[in-house]
């Protein structure tokens, strides 16, 4: 019997641990979409103690606690961070073959160096333990961000974001590592919003310094602030829609429909999909002509619950698959864009791992001779983003296109602790090669497999977003 989580966790063969000990474990890590903040990094807090580096936005734990019948108070409500901790340490016995399972011990003994396995019983010793470890230093974003040989990451911002920290973590000397805004405007789609989306308009007016009374201003006051990110060194963009839509119309209608819009009148379904597609083409020119990379995230259902979402806001766990046909917007998307020239690096991700193959089948249809691997499926996400999830996207991705040239992991995280993911993900990708070279199906070159793994560890993205 292997020991718990030891040095060779998930690493199934001499050979696998070869590939991961030799080339993938000492990679640095860029993580291109990530959602931890620019502000904390600046300020450099440290931690008070575990519950706050683990459980403050959490919502892969909040999940896991809430199926397990603890109250709201013990996940996002007003009890102390102990007995968080001891409520979140009472549950993950029960997850057996979660990632969420597997990433907290990483964490454990990558930032804490404990191996016990964390119940219910060893909730007080390790509480203890924990933070006293913090107590001693090291626990702030920066030091967390170096221990984690994090080089570069890109932390996805509103254009109406205030990006003063970017700009201070740009002008900071003293801290090496890139913190790089990605422009995600999301937010400015959701004209259905009504009185939110107008809301909205006035905090963008204000951080553009253009007044927003029509669709044409509108777009002047998104370009006036890509602008900003550009001068902060943002690469990415990042879009995320429950369905793609795909519906054209005149300039002369878009203004109407965002007339309708900023008046309060009724906005039809018909409207806001005519309103995002041009909104997103136009987007997307703009990405393509600032050598951008856009990525969509296609799939999420938002705040399903909307009684608990009422309760605990946005972004706390009560977020869903959806299952809408996803070929003929995107491929008619993508088409357009690439008639006119303007297509630029794409990274589709698909939160239903059901259309992974109609996305890497249209990804296959858009290549360009401008870059390798120009268009990309990216990495499992979110509720697939565990070993099952990971071996699929890439046993898949290897049939139907050139898995050495994509991207890798990204954590997908507002966590400072969660790039030990990056690990997690590199044992499970050693493991699947090393069982393809054993099989005779993949030589086993050192020079080829050394190039291989790294490239898919980290390289490969650092090229494709122009960090190196």
């Amino acid at each position: 019997m292997k020991p718990f989580m030891g040095e060779q966790y998930l690493l199934e063969s001499e050979f696998a641990r070869r590939l991961y000990h030799d080339f993938a474990a000492q990679q640095p890590i860029f993580d291109y979409h990530n959602h931890v903040s620019a502000k904390e990094i600046f300020e450099d807090k440290p931690a008070q103690n575990i519950t706050q580096l683990w459980l403050g936005a959490d919502h892969y734990k909040w999940r896991l606690m809430r199926a397990n019948g603890i109250s709201e108070r013990f996940i996002t409500g007003d009890a102390t961070d102990h007995d968080k901790f001891v409520a979140f340490a009472e549950t993950l016995p029960y997850a057996i073959g979660n990632p969420v399972y597997h990433w907290s011990h990483l964490e454990l003994q990558r930032y804490f160096e404990i191996h016990t396995p964390l119940s219910g019983e060893t909730a007080e010793a390790i509480w203890a333990q924990a933070n006293e470890r913090i107590a001693q230093g090291g626990f702030t974003p920066r030091e967390l961000l170096r221990r984690a040989n994090v080089t570069a990451l890109c932390t996805t911002e509103d254009p109406a974001d205030d990006l003063t920290y970017h700009a201070r973590l740009k002008n900071d000397a003293t801290f090496p590592i890139q913190i790089l805004p990605a422009f995600r405007p999301e937010k400015a789609g959701e004209i259905w919003r009504g009185a939110a989306w107008r809301e909205y308009l006035e905090r963008l007016s204000k951080a553009s310094g253009v007044a927003i009374t029509s669709f044409t201003t509108f777009k002047r006051a998104l370009s006036g602030r890509m602008d900003a990110f550009a001068a902060l060194g943002c690469r990415a963009s990042d879009y995320g829609t429950e369905r793609m839509p795909f519906s054209r119309a005149s300039e002369r209608t878009v203004e109407a429909v965002f007339a309708r819009g900023l008046s309060g009148e009724a906005i039809s379904e018909e409207d806001v999909a005519q309103f995002q597609t041009e909104l997103l083409l136009w987007l997307a020119e703009e990405y393509a002509r600032r050598n951008w990379v856009m990525e969509l995230h296609i799939g999420p259902v938002r705040a399903k619950n909307t009684r608990m979402t009422s309760l605990c806001g946005k972004d706390a766990g009560f977020d869903s698959v959806s299952d809408h046909a996803v070929s003929d917007p995107i491929g008619a998307f993508l088409d357009e864009l690439n008639t006119n020239d303007c297509l630029p690096k794409t990274i589709l991700f698909s939160l239903n791992h059901k259309d992974n193959l109609v996305l890497m089948s249209l990804a296959g249809d858009f290549q360009n001779e401008r870059y390798p691997g120009y268009m990309q499926v990216g990495s499992a996400w979110w509720f697939n983003d565990h070993r099952d999830g990971i071996v699929e996207q890439m046993r898949l991705l290897s049939t139907q296109g050139l898995l050495g040239r994509s991207l890798g992991m990204t954590t997908d995280s507002r966590s400072f602790l969660s790039f030990a993911r990056h690990d997690y993900f590199r044992r499970v990708l050693c493991n699947l090669i090393a069982g393809w070279v054993e099989a005779g199906e993949y030589p086993a070159d050192p020079a080829l497999l050394e190039r291989l793994i790294c490239d898919l560890s980290g390289k490969n993205a650092a090229r494709y977003f122009g960090v190196v």
